[in-house]
């Protein structure tokens, strides 16, 4: 079966930012207030004309991801219903992780699963118990230790904690009893909130080339 080309990729109807009043077009500033469009400049006009086109595009680029991610899923379901038919068995371990190869072993589709986790007040008993610790042991802890513990605790830009460095913090092999217990709230902080899917295509030349990786994602394409 051939591949049938696609539709030309078409932006999302946003409206153009005119309004007619009485006959005369004007736009609407950040206020709230209408003004005729002949007293807006030339080069707003011409940023808001852009800014439009740019949305129009975004919009329709998120609907489509959307729908390929809904195709994912029903043909990888699809799949399975016809696995289980044949043998009676399910592909992937018990949280749905499961990776697709063509016959070629050329391109691949990946699955996974992962935990959302959030974390409690727990977690501010750990930290005043590990500023404890930093403290008697400024003079003579090791910087690498310090440093891992200082961005354990930072916040990223949407104020969560750096989940990653939390790990690395409970790894470290420190005989203290405030620090167990710190390590204990932090453990006991954490909770399952709810599951994330995540789909990964590859693609590589030959079977004994390396894997690249297919960009759904604007920051890396």
């Amino acid at each position: 079966m051939t591949n049938q080309p696609s539709s030309q990729f078409q932006p999302a109807a946003i409206p153009d930012g005119r309004i007619d009043v009485d006959g005369d077009p004007h736009m609407r500033n950040g206020k709230g207030a209408l003004v005729p469009l002949d007293l807006v400049k030339a080069q707003d006009q011409l940023r808001d004309e852009t800014v439009r086109k740019i949305i129009g595009h975004a919009l329709a680029l998120q609907d489509q991801v959307a729908r390929f991610k809904k195709h994912v899923f029903d043909d990888l379901e699809a799949y399975e219903d016809l696995l289980a038919q044949e043998y009676g068995a399910t592909l992937g371990g018990a949280k749905g992780n499961k990776s697709l190869l063509s016959f070629d072993t050329c391109f691949k589709v990946s699955v996974a699963v992962a935990d959302q986790i959030d974390c409690g007040p727990e977690l501010q008993i750990a930290k005043a118990l590990v500023d404890e610790c930093m403290i008697e042991w400024a003079a003579t802890s090791r910087i690498e230790i310090q440093a891992i513990i200082t961005s354990a605790f930072n916040t990223d830009k949407e104020g969560k904690i750096n989940r990653a460095e939390i790990v690395k913090l409970t790894k470290l092999d420190i005989d203290d009893t405030r620090w167990l217990s710190a390590m204990r709230a932090i453990k006991d902080a954490e909770h399952v909130v709810g599951k994330a899917t995540y789909v990964r295509c590859h693609q590589r030349d030959a079977a004994d080339k390396p894997w690249k990786h297919i960009t759904i994602d604007l920051a890396k394409a």
